[in-house]
């Protein structure tokens, strides 16, 4: 206890600055890109590759979409929320125990 008394401010400091750092990479790391994946595109030119060799229209999609029931679908949904919340919710706690640590306590000599 001693210990943590004597290097408090750097303990926070460090602490804190980790938090903020793990929450944004973990954050932006799990955070779905907008746009096309390069996987969905070349899919989507086989496709039309396949369609204009066969003197098909390429507007018919030949792709079938994965067979998902709606409870998979929600739980899927509800773990991306929650690590969405739990990541902000780490740095908004990194953030505070970095600001804390610059806070002039009273009493104190250093």
């Amino acid at each position: 206890m001693e210990y943590f008394l004597k290097h408090q401010q750097v303990i926070l400091r460090s602490l804190g600055a980790l938090l903020l750092l793990v929450g944004f990479v973990i954050h932006f790391w799990t955070v779905p890109q907008k746009g096309v994946s390069p996987n969905d595109r070349a899919t989507a030119n086989l496709a039309r590759m396949q369609a204009s060799v066969k003197g098909t229209p390429a507007t018919q999609k030949s792709k079938s979409k994965p067979d998902s029931s709606k409870f998979l679908d929600e739980l899927k949904s509800q773990q991306e929320k929650q690590i969405e919340y739990f990541t902000i919710l780490m740095m908004l706690l990194g953030a505070g125990s970095l600001g804390y640590s610059f806070l002039k306590k009273k009493g104190s000599d250093s």
